[in-house]
């Protein structure tokens, strides 16, 4: 292998599992969303409850198909990323590695995530989140010092 192929392979490839990481998980949400018992409520009585209630902001619906919508759009924009991100690695790597933009919305997003995981998510989904924004991170860092 020649050095400027090693020098590409640490980077890409660590963002390429930073990526495939939040896919993973935006996959399985999804999956999660319409099949199975693992997103409803352990009390049948709630999810009844939440099919007949409406919220303030409108009663074109109801709490429970927002739940399962909040859940599905979540799952889509994990997708996205794992997607977008996993996709520019691979094929664009030059101009991801050198748009501070897009480093920035990355992480910004990875962050964002973190946060949101930390303070309302369970152990799983946080630790995936936490070795994506840990190999986002180590993929600039050997893009930018090899």
């Amino acid at each position: 292998m020649t050095s400027w192929t090693l020098h590409f392979l640490a980077p890409i490839t660590l963002m390429s599992v930073s990526a495939l990481v939040v896919f993973t998980l935006g996959v399985l949400h999804l999956v999660y969303t319409f099949r199975g018992p693992k997103l409803t409520p352990r009390d049948p009585e709630l999810q009844a409850r939440m099919s007949e209630v409406h919220p303030v902001i409108t009663r074109q619906t109801t709490m429970w198909r927002a739940w399962v919508g909040f859940n599905a759009s979540h799952s889509m924009g994990a997708i996205l990323f794992g997607l977008v991100y996993g996709f520019l690695a691979n094929a664009y790597p030059e101009i991801l590695f050198n748009s501070p933009f897009l480093l920035a919305v990355g992480l910004a997003m990875l962050g964002g995530l973190a946060v949101l995981g930390k303070v309302y998510w369970f152990r799983i989904p946080f630790r995936g989140i936490l070795i994506s924004l840990g190999c986002y991170l180590a993929g600039i860092a050997t893009w930018w010092w090899p």
